[in-house]
């Protein structure tokens, strides 16, 4: 697929600026996709301006710890190809294939490594970035790559006339301490050229690395988890109640007749609030499987 970054030796380039987004994307929904794109409008510019190669991709994990149940890969996988179709977006698998527990700190230094010159930045949630300190050598990431730190917020949705709701001396100081003088005013500041760094600067563990940019925009708090149970509750409302002679095969069948209508799911004014944040194919495919109901697990 075009839009799929695969596992290869490192290759030596031109600096290029490459942002990731990580997670579960069980499933992925227009909240994972809002912010990513986000990144990719705000640093292409400044991207062409430097004539370097920009990517920002999606980095789906192998399985979270913290899940007991997870989606097959191939399934978020093929979910995620969905969702990124007609946009610039990519997807990095580097870590969806190994065995869990994969943590983030291996990962950013597999990328310093293939990526020794380029300018590496890692997109996460204050949710997230607040709680680094209890992430396995979560506060060396910086010594790996930039952070890129959304403000998000329970009740708000994804919109850039949204005004801050926090100062940036407060969102600052929702930083764990020891992080909290790694913070940049400027998303600029996570992308300068290396050799328009001050090497003296006491703060930073090398020219391409080392800052924090907190985004001051409220993003909305959608979670995988919410669209998930939201999809439990509609499939298990509208399941058939198919009589036991009918094979496994139609019973699957009637089950995706009876759904809403997709138009209906992802309408503005649908009382499923949810399930507007999935992609039609998405959702689609999530219903052709048979995704995040009781089936799913026997």
């Amino acid at each position: 697929m075009p839009n799929t970054v695969h596992h290869y030796p490192t290759i030596k380039t031109a600096s290029a600026i490459r942002a990731y987004l990580g997670g579960s994307f069980d499933p992925v929904h227009n909240g994972h996709l809002q912010l990513a794109m986000y990144v990719y409008e705000h640093l292409s510019p400044l991207a062409k301006l430097q004539q370097r190669e920009l990517q920002v991709s999606l980095l789906p994990n192998a399985r979270s710890p913290f899940k007991e149940d997870s989606t097959k890969p191939e399934h978020r996988l093929t979910m995620l190809k969905l969702a990124i179709q007609d946009t610039p977006l990519q997807i990095n698998e580097i870590e969806l294939w190994q065995a869990p527990p994969v943590y983030t700190i291996d990962s950013v230094q597999t990328l310093r490594d293939r990526y020794p010159n380029d300018s590496l930045i890692f997109i996460m949630g204050m949710d997230s970035a607040r709680s680094l300190d209890k992430w396995k050598d979560g506060l060396r990431l910086t010594d790996y790559v930039n952070l890129w730190v959304f403000n998000r917020e329970e009740t708000s949705e994804f919109n850039q006339n949204l005004p801050a709701t926090n100062s940036p001396t407060q969102l600052k100081s929702q930083l764990p301490a020891s992080l909290q003088s790694l913070s940049t005013a400027s998303a600029t500041e996570l992308i300068i050229a290396p050799s328009e760094h001050l090497t003296d600067c006491p703060i930073l563990k090398n020219p391409n690395q080392g800052r924090i940019y907190i985004d001051p925009r409220p993003v909305s708090a959608i979670s995988s988890t919410q669209i998930r149970q939201q999809l439990q509750r509609q499939l298990y409302q509208q399941r058939p109640q198919a009589p036991q002679s009918l094979n496994i095969k139609h019973a699957a069948e009637t089950q995706i007749a009876s759904l809403q209508p997709i138009n209906d799911i992802i309408g503005d004014t649908a009382p499923n609030s949810f399930a507007k944040w999935l992609n039609p194919a998405v959702y689609q495919y999530i219903i052709a499987h048979q995704l995040y109901s009781a089936a799913q697990f026997r």
